[in-house]
């Protein structure tokens, strides 16, 4: 049984924390959600819980989870994320809680070097560049000396190098208790700790895989658990998507051909089998891809088809696909790897069929490009029946928490989303003094977001409000094409150094921006969540339009319609809670600490012409508001006061 005062009075002021934890604040905030994740866990009940900026929600979900006596599994957005959790937070709430309990951390396999393809690359010795020979070198030293495997800790390889897919395995390459390198492996010996933790750290992706999995009976990765932490929930309606698909992509197909090839060579006359069959197959997914040139980024995948040359290009990979797997078929029994390349290739037919045939008003079939690739999709248009469905499977307590999952106070769009009928609910403000901290500036006399120059006038209104904040500022778009647009623009016209995305890593101009300390940052997308740079470097977030997904996205087009045909309003019911749930994200940017202050510029004149503008307003942080530019730059003047005042102090007190 679970004491919900013992639980607050370890989080207040005369509690353990509040001596042992360096610049621990009690928060009544805090006090309330870990009174109410203890009372979810305690009934096995579900729980959502939006916790405003700076609650402290890590302490209130970890502290009641590790006095609950149950097997909990944490699950968080990123794997940035899960490394804090695993490597900081949850160490530390269990040296002031004295807990004895066991610890786990469990990412997906592609995170743990692979033995046995360690071992493929080295022999096979191919190689694109002198670059990926120093990484191979560096990953097999590595090798000898890990005793985890996770390539976390091999900062020498980039994230992003094309030889990790080379040494790390996926779901179809593995050859399970059949691999040579079994007994070592470190995915193996993960999934074993796994088992044996009391509290269990994944992410959103392993525990939906591992869930889906579970769900059509190929048995389970994660250890069975009473009560499942679900943090940054607010990006499980997109994940849920992901993991009902059926998909297929030409990373898939051409991973397949090379490890047939691969594997081919390690029997004797096994690659003259092959060969053909494999460089047809690589022949037709570059085809398809050539034949897809000039459609937009994503679309249905009835658009594709309505393209002669695109159509005869799918059906002729699903020809060579099956030619591999009948080659595949005559070789299986010849070797454990072969056996495996033959299950892939009969795996990725069976999907591409059903995308390519299988047209049911249950379904969306679709299609996405990459710059080299491609992906084929079908997703289900409900997901909130297998969410539900497998909330029920686990019969545990389920506690949904982030920064942002209501719409002006109200849950039920989340709610929807997912299938969650009936919950707990709770929403704790911010402790942050948002109305002595921040400025919402929702500048006058900007063109409608369909302007054709909308992004140069924004370029202008900012321009005066850069200069009141001597640049240290994020400047966040909803396109990709209005970031380099504006990136062009301000190039020439400020004096602060400019951090465009996708000129470097994620991680590295983050870096560098923190430490320009007057940099003027400019992102889209991902860059909306996720970004946290607490102090001065950081005074300003510019948000160019309302963020609503693109009309033009098959998935929504087909939910929408679904929606109008069941009678209801799809724009109020869906496209602008959504829109209002990215906003919050990404005005979460601004103030990140108790001492940050900061100005929220909203360029986007819907906020105050159209009805729906109060949704979004009324959804963001208790700032004041102002139309007036000049209220702006006395908000900066005043910092430059305090900073100056400060100055003075410090040297007063030097001399």
């Amino acid at each position: 049984m679970i004491d919900e005062d013992e639980i607050a009075a370890l989080l207040g002021t005369d509690g353990p924390f509040a001596r042992e934890v360096p610049n621990f604040a009690p928060r009544q905030a805090q006090q309330t959600m870990a009174c109410a994740v203890a009372r979810a866990i305690e009934d096995g009940q579900t729980l959502i819980a939006e916790a405003g900026t700076g609650t402290g929600k890590t302490f209130a979900y970890l502290v009641p989870a590790l006095m609950s006596g149950r097997r909990v599994i944490v699950s968080t957005g990123t794997k940035t994320l899960q490394d804090q959790l695993y490597f900081r937070d949850l160490p530390r709430v269990r040296n002031v809680l004295d807990a004895r309990l066991r610890i786990g951390l469990l990412k997906g396999r592609a995170n743990y070097l692979c033995l046995y393809r360690l071992d493929q690359t080295v022999r096979e010795g191919r190689l694109a560049s002198r670059e990926e020979a120093a990484q191979l070198a560096n990953v097999r030293d590595w090798s000898a000396r890990t005793r985890r495997g996770d390539r976390m800790e091999l900062s020498s390889v980039p994230e992003d190098s094309p030889l990790w897919p080379r040494v790390t395995s996926t779901a179809e390459n593995c050859l399970g208790s059949e691999c040579p390198f079994f007994d070592d492996c470190h995915v193996v010996k993960a999934r074993r700790d796994a088992q044996e933790a009391d509290v269990l750290v994944v992410n959103h992706h392993l525990l939906f895989a591992d869930l889906a999995l579970k769900q059509e009976g190929f048995g389970e990765i994660l250890p069975g658990a009473q009560a499942f932490i679900l943090d940054e929930a607010h990006q499980l309606p997109e994940l849920a998507g992901m993991f009902f698909s059926q998909s297929v992509s030409a990373r898939q197909l051409n991973e397949l051909a090379k490890d047939a090839l691969a594997e081919a060579g390690t029997v004797t006359g096994g690659t003259s089998v092959v060969l053909e069959p494999v460089e047809a197959l690589q022949q037709a997914v570059r085809a398809l891809r050539l034949s897809m040139q000039g459609l937009p980024a994503r679309g249905a995948l009835g658009e594709l088809l309505a393209r002669e040359m695109a159509a005869e290009a799918l059906r002729e990979l699903r020809d060579t696909l099956d030619g591999l797997g009948d080659a595949l078929a005559s070789q299986a029994e010849r070797s454990r790897g072969l056996g495996n390349v033959h299950e892939r290739a009969e795996h990725l037919a069976g999907r591409l069929l059903h995308i390519d045939e299988r047209e049911v008003d249950s379904e969306v079939r679709w299609y996405e490009t990459t710059p080299r690739g491609f992906s084929l999709h079908a997703t289900p248009l409900d997901l909130a029946t297998p969410m539900q469905q497998l909330r029920e499977a686990t019969h545990g307590a389920w506690i949904h928490t982030s920064a942002t999952l209501s719409v002006a106070g109200d849950f039920g769009h989340f709610a929807r989303q997912l299938g969650i009928d009936a919950a707990q609910e709770l929403r704790v403000e911010s402790p942050f003094d948002y109305a002595r901290q921040a400025l919402c500036y929702l500048p006058a006399g900007l063109p409608a977001p369909s302007a054709r120059d909308y992004t140069d006038r924004v370029i202008e209104a900012v321009l005066p409000v850069l200069e009141a904040s001597r640049g240290r500022a994020f400047l966040l778009f909803t396109s990709h094409r209005a970031l380099r647009l504006a990136a062009e623009r301000l190039q020439d016209k400020v004096p602060w150094p400019l951090f465009v995305q996708g000129t470097a890593p994620r991680h590295q101009l983050l870096e560098d921006f923190r430490q320009s300390g007057d940099g003027v940052l400019l992102g889209a997308a991902s860059f909306w969540e996720g970004v946290d740079v607490a102090g001065e470097a950081l005074s300003l977030v510019v948000i160019d339009k309302l963020p609503f997904a693109s009309p033009d996205d098959p998935l929504l087009q087909a939910r929408l319609e679904a929606m109008e045909q069941a009678g209801e309003n799809p724009f109020m019911a869906w496209q602008v809670p959504s829109a209002v749930i990215a906003l919050k994200q990404g005005a979460g940017r601004l103030i990140r600490d108790v001492h940050d202050r900061g100005v929220l510029m909203l360029c986007d004149p819907r906020l105050t012409t159209r009805g729906y503008g109060r949704l979004f307003l009324n959804s963001l942080p208790p700032m004041p508001r102002s139309r007036a530019l000049a209220d702006v730059q006395a908000f900066f003047a005043e910092d430059q006061v305090d900073a100056g005042a400060a100055a003075g102090v410090a040297a007063s007190r030097s001399t």
